[in-house]
């Protein structure tokens, strides 16, 4: 059977079950199952040939078939508790297309509440893949620096890096954490290397005015304002 050469494809990772948040995935936000604008947006961009989902729910996949996904199997057990990691869902999905004959070169991993993505900032990671890096993540700048948390030991507050404690705010070194929007990489770094963070790996950065993952409750509503306030609602 000849091959068919899909350069670019997504893949959305929208198991069933969510304990904090109750079908977090297809919960509505504004007039449409959240992971329905995840999709829309992925489709703007215009740099996918497929998007795909992977799930274990047959009310996902319907949801993501409405609004243009694919949907090609549904996602085992094995690989939809607590506490499989993303990387082998995506392995799960390149292994698939390969062995129906759809080759894939590059690949971005993309969350079904990553309703706020935007196609500028997947173009950017897009172009960063195609030069020298393995892994390109969305990321954005902590508010106030990490360096001088507290945490609590007996209800009594602790410095968590108490070498910061004379440190002024301004003169730390910022830090940045996952956006929790994209990953891109070669088809062959998802099947072959460990996604870590290191010399090989670079971000495009989202501002933290736009950046909510969404866990709780008090994220999904935070997720709201931020909606109102981006969409001029």
């Amino acid at each position: 059977m000849q091959k068919k050469i899909r350069k670019n494809i997504a893949v959305i990772p929208a198991r069933a079950g969510s304990s904090r948040v109750p079908n977090k995935n297809i919960k509505m936000f504004f007039g449409k199952p959240i992971l329905a604008w995840t999709i829309i947006n992925l489709k703007k961009s215009k740099l996918f040939e497929d998007i795909y989902v992977s799930t274990d729910s047959k009310k996902i996949a319907n949801i993501a078939k409405k609004y243009g996904a694919k949907v090609p199997f549904y996602r085992s057990k094995k690989l939809s508790d607590n506490f499989t990691g993303t990387q082998k869902v995506v392995q799960n999905m390149i292994n698939f297309l390969t062995k129906r004959g759809i080759e894939t070169s590059y690949v971005c991993c993309v969350y079904p509440t990553a309703w706020n993505i935007e196609s500028r900032d997947i173009k950017q990671g897009f172009n960063k893949i195609k030069k020298k890096w393995n892994f390109v993540i969305s990321a954005s700048q902590y508010e106030s620096p990490p360096q001088r948390a507290f945490i609590k030991k007996n209800n009594a507050l602790k410095m968590a890096y108490p070498k910061f404690f004379n440190f002024r705010t301004q003169d730390l070194q910022p830090m940045f954490f996952d956006a929790g929007q994209f990953y891109w990489a070669k088809t062959h770094t998802w099947l072959n290397k460990k996604l870590i963070f290191n010399k090989s790996c670079t971000t495009v950065f989202i501002p933290k005015w736009r950046v909510q993952d969404i866990d709780t409750m008090e994220d999904w509503k935070k997720a709201q304002l931020i909606f109102k306030m981006t969409k001029g609602k």
